[in-house]
């Protein structure tokens, strides 16, 4: 029995081995290379040169970086807190409310319509903002102007005071669509005959809605923050597009910061060091986040 189990197992691993090959030829190997690289000076054309921890103390000096993580750490709040939020209300509005009062026809269109900026690309989005907020004939200065709200006309994107903010919003924007298809999916299998007898007992919409639908899509929850937190720490495309990390380091990202030191100073090692702080943040939190709703989840079950 031992044997033939043990068979078993060898006859999975074949199967398991194209992903572990591509595992290590893509994530594993670069990530290696990119660390190794971050204890060197190099311009990606000479040999590099070995200075060992000297680009990471200067990566605890460097303004521009600091700058970069504190615009990230924003980011966070447009990329995840007020989208998971915002798509948890309107998730259960279009559940509970529209879908029972228009159909799911109609439920399905404003899904949609709300989904669509998760699937444009990025250049052509960004570029389409860019014109709405043009401070010379852009839609958003001209509406104003018509309305007689000139004193509210303003280059949005230029001015380092509200650059930062256009571009938080804009956010919100697009990942709207991700956590509200998520939680909709989510919502169906919630048990209705806990609503129903949570009803049965007095309990109102807001004390359902707190006490039993969250408690019961929370793995989705869960997965929806991860995904999205991960997904700020390394911002690019959007940041690239819109405002290119200005005015100034109003907007920059350390992902962006990542492409000028790699392809705009050719230096390959100070980027890397970047690329490589970034990935082991992004990984603790990664496992920190699983641990703890591994546990949330095991003392639920208990």
């Amino acid at each position: 029995m031992a044997k033939n189990h043990f068979d078993r197992r060898k006859g999975y691993a074949v199967y398991l081995m194209p992903g572990l090959i591509g595992l290590i030829a893509v994530i594993i190997l670069p990530f290696l290379v990119t660390v190794g690289a971050s204890f060197t000076k190099w311009n990606g054309v000479n040999p590099p040169q070995w200075v060992g921890l000297a680009n990471y103390q200067r990566a605890l000096t460097d303004v521009k970086f600091w700058a970069a993580f504190r615009n990230n750490l924003l980011m966070i709040i447009a990329v995840t807190v007020v989208p998971t939020i915002l798509g948890l209300i309107l998730s259960v509005f279009l559940f509970d409310y529209f879908s029972k009062k228009f159909g799911p026809v109609l439920t399905n269109f404003f899904k949609a319509i709300l989904y669509i900026p998760q699937i444009l690309p990025v250049a052509i989005a960004g570029v389409v903002w860019k014109w709405i907020l043009n401070p010379n004939w852009g839609s958003l200065n001209t509406t104003l102007k018509a309305l007689g709200l000139e004193s509210l006309v303003h280059n949005w994107l230029g001015d380092p005071d509200t650059a930062l903010g256009v571009v938080m919003v804009i956010m919100v924007w697009f990942q709207i669509g991700y956590p509200l298809v998520i939680f909709m999916a989510a919502l169906q299998r919630v048990d209705p005959e806990l609503l129903e007898a949570a009803e049965i007992d007095g309990a109102n919409w807001f004390q359902k809605f707190f006490y039993i639908t969250i408690h019961q899509i929370r793995p989705e929850i869960y997965v929806v923050i991860l995904t999205t937190t991960i997904y700020a720490l390394k911002l690019f495309g959007q940041i690239y597009v819109l405002t290119r990390g200005g005015p100034g380091t109003s907007t920059i990202v350390p992902s962006y910061y990542t492409y000028q030191a790699f392809f705009e100073q050719a230096n390959i090692g100070y980027g890397s060091t970047i690329a490589t702080v970034m990935t082991l943040i992004i990984v603790v939190l990664t496992f920190a986040f699983i641990r703890l709703q591994v546990k949330q989840e095991a003392n639920g079950e208990g």
